[in-house]
């Protein structure tokens, strides 16, 4: 195919508007990519890998949108001079003044729009731009409603954007009030990207699930795995392989029988907390992959990371799917969640979830990777789409010893992903 230059000008239902060689072309009802795996380094949309070109299985409901974000130097240090730096100076002086906080047009007094009010100004909203969990949970801790359960990015509660006076804030979520967050912009004049009902709020809960990764498990079950991509056709499906599978000639004679060294592991996934974990996705959302033969309840559940001593991720794997499921409880309880036959997926109190070493996709692809010392990761909930009591135990972090023979774990420890 000739390469062309592709702009996107808007992308509205079924209809894509392109721009090649300054003349538009309304593509009218007509899906190009799928199954489109970027690792985020492509500086073009057809250098990530896909199905091929027209090749999909999508519905129009499946048509891929974006909002991007201006990375305007000169605009970006002028407001960080103007706004951020000022301001967090001067709430730095007034930190005996916190920020004060109140959740409006709920239904109920765990609920609403979050509206702020710093020393004697008055009260205004919070732009969503970026607002997420870690947020809401300072929130929530902050009015002392429980924790962060949803994190509400439009005006569902209400509010309207004229009145938004603080944007780009950012909590680690273990802030005690929302003064001790970082923030992009503030007062009259505040940038709120993205549309006009872009508004703040949350919801809280006094009870939430808490996964924790079994660290013991993962050493003891480590281990090496030369495997042909005879037998690894299903992962390929899932980009649980690294890049360089994905380039080798698949007309060449004997590809099938090219061997990638694959590191396998058992997972096993504990909800210590005080309520059932449950998919991000709602259930009628759930996909049914014909090679594992059950729905996937979530796209992304953990990641698993090689970083070398500098701090640069190496190689990595993912549960680009996962299935959901109580394998194993403690005395007394009784399991609640099955993947067979449409089953509800979660993880109940008290239950673990187990991803035995011999499962696909439970392994990082390492054929490329030099011997040596490294820091192994399985992060679970990464990207904290689910709500939950703590985020610091999501993580075990180990020390590796990989010598091209052999791998050994050891050492891990609890962390936030």
């Amino acid at each position: 195919m000739e390469s062309f230059h592709c702009s996107f000008k808007k992308v509205l239902g079924r209809c894509l508007i392109s721009e090649m060689n300054n003349s538009c072309i309304n593509l009218q009802e007509k899906i190009w990519m799928d199954n489109l795996y970027c690792e985020g380094h492509e500086k073009r949309l057809q250098d990530c890998r896909f199905d091929g070109w027209g090749s999909h299985d999508c519905s129009a409901s499946e048509a891929a949108g974006v909002v991007c974000e201006s990375k305007n130097a000169t605009k970006f240090e002028s407001l960080v001079a103007k706004k951020s730096l000022v301001v967090r100076s001067a709430l730095k002086l007034e930190k005996t003044q916190n920020i004060e906080v109140r959740l409006v047009g709920g239904r109920y007094p765990n609920e609403g729009r979050v509206e702020v009010r710093i020393g004697k100004s008055g009260w205004g909203l919070v732009c969503g731009d970026g607002w997420s969990l870690l947020e809401a949970n300072v929130i929530c801790q902050q009015l002392q409603r429980g924790y962060g359960e949803a994190a509400v990015q439009s005006s569902y509660f209400g509010g309207h954007h004229k009145n938004i006076s603080i944007s780009g804030i950012k909590c680690t979520g273990r802030e005690k009030n929302l003064s001790a967050c970082s923030y992009v912009s503030f007062g009259d004049d505040v940038s709120c990207p993205g549309p006009d009902d872009n508004i703040a709020g949350v919801i809280c809960a006094k009870e939430l699930p808490d996964l924790v990764p079994d660290e013991i498990e993962i050493e003891r079950s480590a281990y090496l795995e030369d495997r042909q991509l005879l037998f690894l056709q299903c992962a390929m499906e899932e980009n649980c392989l690294a890049s360089e599978a994905y380039k080798l000639d698949k007309n060449d004679y004997g590809y099938l029988y090219e061997q990638r060294r694959l590191l396998r592991f058992t997972a096993r996934i504990g909800n210590i907390g005080t309520t059932d974990f449950r998919p991000f996705l709602p259930k009628n959302a759930w996909q049914w992959h014909m090679c594992h033969l059950h729905y996937h309840s979530m796209e992304v559940f953990a990641h698993f990371d090689i970083i070398n001593l500098q701090g640069q991720k190496v190689a990595e794997g993912h549960k680009a799917s996962f299935c959901l499921e109580d394998n194993n409880c403690l005395p007394g309880i009784e399991k609640k969640y099955a993947c067979a036959n449409y089953g509800d997926q979660g993880i109940s109190v008290g239950c673990s979830d187990t991803y035995l070493h011999t499962v696909d996709c439970q392994w990082v692809d390492i054929t490329d990777l030099q011997p040596g010392v490294y820091k192994f990761k399985v992060s679970i909930n990464p990207e904290f789409k689910v709500a939950e009591l703590n985020y610091d135990n999501n993580a075990a972090v180990c020390n590796m010893f990989y010598n091209a023979v052999s791998v050994r774990i050891f050492n891990c420890t609890l962390q936030r992903p």
